[in-house]
């Protein structure tokens, strides 16, 4: 409940705030978020990140699959699966646009 409630406080204050400083800036914002999302070492790091990501994540799964064995949803061994054969072509954008 405390962590809802700091949510809902923050989105308030955010759209406080976001409403003051009006569309100048919100186009100010814009386009500097934009210029970081253009530099290489950002996207860099946003790959390298991804990639160290899906391979914890198999790595947990083997660790948590030999523990729990056959107690895993086929919901969570599918969508491992599919993190593992995106990884192995190497080509496949992530969701969040970067290639790895």
């Amino acid at each position: 409940m405390r962590y809802r409630l700091t949510f809902v406080v923050g989105l308030a204050a955010g759209y406080v705030l976001g409403t003051r400083a009006g569309r100048e800036r919100y186009e100010q914002l814009k386009k500097t978020a934009r210029q970081v999302a253009r530099n290489p070492a950002v996207r860099n790091t946003a790959e390298t990140a991804a990639l160290q990501g899906r391979q914890f994540a198999g790595k947990a799964y083997h660790s948590v699959s030999e523990k729990v064995g056959d107690r895993v949803p086929e919901s969570v061994a599918h969508r491992v699966r599919s993190l593992r054969t995106r990884n192995v072509n190497g080509t496949a954008d992530d969701d969040w646009g970067t290639n790895t």
